[in-house]
């Protein structure tokens, strides 16, 4: 099967983490990683595996060899983003965006896969809402949701200095994404680093508040079933904890993300979450383009 040209813009642990995954894709072929820093440990490992390196940014990259990419995976900062969405747009490559910037239209497998395979920019939104907007669109389907809450503990050695420069922007925009992916009328988010040792394993609790006159609990278990085993298919470590509790209107799921161990630890689901499904969403675009030219 023919293969797409990618490459990773970031080399820390969620970019080192992708480059382990992405090699075993069969319709994605990386061929690069891009950094700020020479010495690097993501730099050296993609060196030591016979892909290209830069360590002078966005802008050595598209400036040098811009053929070596169709798409590029941003696992920088959501302010970074900013900046590397501009570029990246005008030099007419896709970028999966693994920070919380919002640049581009939300992207939930489960939900909008194949919304949005057009869109020059994809935005995964968070951790948590990869975790837990599947669920609350779950539950929607059934019974309309009025408020939806979901609270994403991990541990804290799984959040980096870019998961915690982006607080702000992890609850800004997972809670919109809660809304307008999710469907629910209003939405919060909430995320706690748990200092825990050993580390824990991220944990997702999602509340959410329905509709009483269409409250069927048989349909709610099934859509969620259904949901939480589409998930698996490619974050095998994704599970419920309990099955959903019903309480009145409100009904309560407790999920559990254990990552795969590939570079990231296996507590590190919330980093795992977000790099396979950064590969998902890629491979049904690179699909895309290579029916079009089949």
């Amino acid at each position: 099967m023919s293969k797409i040209k990618v490459a990773i813009l970031g080399s820390g642990n969620i970019g080192t983490d992708l480059m382990m995954k992405i090699s075993r894709s069969d319709v994605l072929e990386l061929t690069s990683m891009i950094g700020i820093d020479a010495e690097s440990e993501g730099l050296r490992r993609a060196k030591n595996h016979g892909f290209e390196v830069f360590a002078g940014g966005l802008k050595q990259f598209l400036e040098q060899t811009p053929e070596l990419a169709d798409i590029v995976f941003d696992a920088t900062s959501a302010k970074a983003h900013i900046r590397h969405a501009k570029a990246l747009r005008e030099a007419g490559k896709i970028a999966i965006d693994l920070t919380p910037a919002a640049v581009g239209p939300y992207v939930v497998p489960s939900v909008n896969l194949g919304a949005h395979m057009s869109a020059s920019n994809i935005n995964l939104i968070t951790c948590g809402g990869q975790a837990t907007i599947p669920i609350v669109h779950a539950i929607n389907k059934v019974s309309p949701v009025s408020y939806a809450e979901i609270v994403a503990t991990i541990s804290s050695k799984s959040a980096g200095p870019g998961t915690r420069a982006n607080i702000d922007e992890f609850t800004e925009t997972t809670s919109h994404g809660i809304e307008s992916i999710g469907g629910a009328k209003k939405g919060k988010a909430i995320i706690i680093m748990n200092p825990a040792e050993p580390p824990i394993l991220m944990r997702d609790t999602v509340y959410a508040l329905v509709d009483p006159d269409h409250l069927d609990e048989e349909d709610i278990v099934k859509s969620i079933d259904q949901t939480v085993a589409y998930i698996q298919s490619y974050v095998p470590g994704y599970r419920l904890r309990t099955e959903p509790i019903f309480d009145k209107n409100r009904v309560t799921v407790f999920l559990e993300v254990e990552g795969a161990g590939d570079y990231l630890p296996k507590y590190s689901g919330n980093l795992d979450i977000m790099t396979a499904t950064a590969v998902k969403v890629a491979e049904e675009f690179a699909k895309s383009r290579i029916a079009e030219t089949a």
